[in-house]
């Protein structure tokens, strides 16, 4: 079973630093690792549309109309990250804030979900996250600009491969239903960045 602990000391093993037992243990890792951990892990998760992340729901109209431009606010699930796609294609939409504004009177939407058990995530985006941890604490852990960058080019490789692979794992092409995924060559393109 894969835990934040285990995330977190795959970072710190590839800085060659000391493990941690938990975060709240009284260590310069544990504190570092429990004060980025939850951000670096929703930046991550922002930067692809995770399939292991992958939610869909259908929203309820808020009460509250806007005040103009569009006939309905929809308020997005307080665990949405990203918002990915809204079934009805043909629907203006515009996201402001925490809410979806459009002229729709349904309102389908698939989403990266802020997911935080880490036995649900694919084993590339467990072993991208500790890359990124890594990255994001090395300076911090090791006061070394050679570590710092050889993590961030660690990081940058592995999340090369789990986007990648992600892309390329199974598509829904039922145009019927509004939700095809499409993997264009912008998600390949992006991939190996």
């Amino acid at each position: 079973m894969a835990s934040v602990v285990d995330i977190c000391n795959g970072a710190l093993n590839q800085l060659g630093a000391s493990t941690i037992l938990s975060l709240t243990e009284d260590s310069k890792n544990a504190r570092l690792c429990n004060s980025r951990y939850t951000q670096v892990r929703d930046a991550l998760f922002r930067t692809h549309p995770w399939n292991c992340l992958q939610a869909r729901l259908e929203l309820a109209a808020s009460t509250t109309s806007p005040a103009w431009g569009f006939t309905y606010a929809y308020t997005l699930p307080a665990n949405c990250l990203r918002l990915l796609r809204v079934l009805d294609y043909d629907s203006n939409y515009k996201v402001e804030g925490r809410k979806i504004l459009s002229n729709a009177s349904t309102m389908k939407i698939l989403y990266i979900s802020r997911v935080t058990d880490p036995n649900e995530y694919d084993e590339l985006l467990r072993e991208t996250l500790s890359a990124a941890l890594g990255a994001d604490i090395a300076y911090a852990v090791t006061s070394n600009n050679t570590t710092s960058q050889n993590m961030i080019l660690s990081y940058q490789e592995k999340l090369k491969d789990a986007r990648f692979v992600d892309s390329t794992e199974g598509q829904n092409v039922d145009h019927d239903l509004g939700m095809a995924d499409v993997i264009d060559a912008g998600s390949f393109i992006n991939s190996r960045f």
